[in-house]
């Protein structure tokens, strides 16, 4: 099945026109060396080994840093499959649409030197004709996310016309509520915008790395978090769980192991990693079960609508 994805061009797009002209996608993040037998089937593998390359290459860089460049690189070389979807920016408000059309080379000396091929098509979206929740979504910070995940498909595919992919409806065994779930769509875009103004806010950072907000959807080896935030002492590292329903026991087990990655894979020495479930209402199991985990706190939150007459 075809896969959508955003790609960044370079930081603001500054590669999008070599990007165009040479019918490419690329990254960099320091690593220098051809790939092309380094490339596991697993992510995990990939950063294990090149997460202390780029440590080497970048000392002032945090391990959580280093995760999240290690695990782009490998989603650009290797987890893309040919035939997927990848919207661009161009740097004037639009996206460029491109397949994927073969394999990862390497470019040494040049921009980008990790490459994949990419046939260019001839449809344009203009980001203004995007919904609200799609713009959210591909503008999100990072090298590249995954759009098909957040169920835009149908849009998309009006978007861009003639391209037929798969519609995927996703169930989450650990929302009881699949109705409030497709309500609250926007509930995630919505903490991250407002989040200094929540009382989570008060005591955490979403994670940043270099000015740019990058805790949004971090990649684990168990899928991806919603949130990751780090208290502003820097010791403690926070993972922020959001069901857009009622929540089930089963939460609790996601994000136990979304936090035991992040304590064995990103937690400096003397970090702790502590959790929060937020969900629009709890039941008595889910409850009984958080009786037993003290480090992760459950949050309500509640949404009004208000009709202001013109």
């Amino acid at each position: 099945m075809k896969t959508f994805y955003r790609v960044m061009l370079g930081q603001g797009s500054v590669h999008a026109g070599e990007c165009l002209a040479g019918n490419f996608i690329g990254a960099d993040f320091g690593i220098t060396e051809d790939l092309t037998n380094k490339l596991p089937e697993a992510w995990r593998e990939f950063n294990a080994a090149f997460i202390p390359i780029f440590l080497a290459n970048r000392p002032a860089k945090t391990k959580i840093a280093a995760g999240l460049a290690c695990g782009c690189l490998w989603v650009i070389s290797k987890g893309v499959q040919k035939g997927d979807i990848v919207l661009c920016p161009d740097g004037t408000g639009r996206y460029r649409v491109g397949e994927v059309s073969g394999d990862y080379f390497f470019a040494p000396g040049q921009i980008l030197p990790h490459r994949r091929p990419v046939h260019w098509l001839s449809q344009i979206i203009d980001r203004a004709d995007m919904g609200e929740a799609l713009r959210n979504c591909t503008g999100s910070p990072g090298t590249i996310c995954n759009i098909s995940r957040a169920g835009y498909h149908e849009e998309i595919e009006r978007l861009i016309g003639g391209v037929s992919i798969p519609t995927v409806i996703a169930t989450d065994e650990t929302v009881e509520d699949p109705a409030a779930f497709a309500m609250e769509k926007h509930l995630e875009d919505f903490l991250v915008q407002n989040w200094a103004q929540t009382e989570l806010g008060k005591e955490y950072d979403i994670y940043e790395e270099d000015g740019e907000r990058v805790g949004q959807q971090y990649a684990t080896d168990t899928g991806p978090l919603d949130i990751l935030a780090i208290s502003k002492d820097k010791k403690r590292i926070l993972v922020v769980e959001l069901k857009k329903g009622r929540a089930s026991d089963v939460v609790v087990g996601q994000i136990l192991r979304y936090m035991g990655y992040v304590m064995e894979e990103l937690a400096d020495e003397g970090q702790t990693v502590c959790g929060v479930i937020i969900a629009l209402e709890d039941d008595q199991r889910i409850r009984r079960a958080l009786m037993v985990t003290p480090n992760i706190n459950f949050y309500r939150y509640q949404i009004s609508f208000k009709l202001v007459k013109s």
